[in-house]
C-alpha cells in the first residue's frame, strides 16, 4: 500500500457529490439562460425565415356568477367548432369567411390583411375546448396549424353569437393580425 492512497480515495469520494452538485447547478443555469435563445432559434424545417409567431393573447370574457350557456349548449359548441374550422380553412373564400366572423362586413379589410399574409393563407384551426361565459359568448381554446404542423398550440380566442350564428370574434382576428408582425395598425382593430 502506498502511503496516502487511502486519503486520495476518501478525498475523491468526498469531492464527487460536491462536484456533481456543481455540475448539475451549472447545467441548470445554462439551461435557464440558453433555453429561450435555443427555442427562438429553432427551426423544424431546417431553414430560416419561417418563424413561428407567439401565441396570441386574446382578452378572455370573464365568467360572472350569473353567466349561463345557451339553451342548447351541445349544438352551439358544434356550430362554434364548425365555423372556426371554416374560418381558418385556406380553401374558404373571403366572402364565406365574413359570414362566420363577427361584424364580417366591417372587418373585411382586417380579414383581407390576415388572408393576404403568407402564413394567414396557410393556417387551419382545430378547436379543443369551448367554455360558455354567457348565452352569447364563449372562450375557445384551439390549435393553429401551419402547413399541417402545429404553430400555435392551445391558443385562446372568443366566439360570439351574432344574428343567430356563432362566429369568430373580431378581437380574435385582430390578435392574430397583430402577431403577423406587420407593425402598422389595421383599421377595424
Amino acid at each position: 500500500m502506498v502511503l496516502g492512497s487511502d486519503l486520495r480515495r476518501s478525498n475523491a469520494h468526498r469531492r464527487r457529490p460536491r462536484a456533481a452538485g456543481r455540475g448539475t447547478a451549472l447545467a441548470a443555469a445554462l439551461l435557464l439562460f440558453l433555453a429561450p435563445a435555443l427555442v427562438a432559434c429553432s427551426d423544424d424545417e431546417g431553414g430560416g425565415g419561417n418563424e413561428t409567431p407567439p401565441t396570441p393573447t386574446v382578452e378572455q370574457t370573464e365568467q360572472s356568477p350569473a353567466a349561463t350557456a345557451p339553451a342548447d349548449a351541445g349544438a352551439a359548441e358544434t356550430e362554434i367548432k364548425q365555423n372556426w374550422q371554416k374560418f381558418f380553412d385556406p380553401e374558404t373564400s373571403l366572402k364565406d369567411k365574413q359570414t362566420v366572423l363577427e361584424n364580417g362586413e366591417q372587418m373585411a379589410p382586417v380579414l383581407q390583411a390576415f388572408s393576404g399574409d403568407e402564413r394567414g393563407g396557410q393556417v387551419q384551426a382545430k378547436v379543443s375546448k369551448v367554455e360558455f361565459t354567457s348565452p352569447t359568448e364563449a372562450n375557445v381554446t384551439y390549435d393553429l396549424t401551419l402547413k399541417g404542423a402545429t404553430a400555435l398550440p392551445n391558443a385562446s380566442g372568443t366566439a360570439v353569437e351574432q344574428d343567430g350564428t356563432w362566429k369568430v370574434s373580431a378581437k380574435t382576428l385582430c390578435a392574430l393580425v397583430q402577431l403577423s408582425g406587420n407593425g402598422s395598425p389595421i383599421p377595424g382593430c
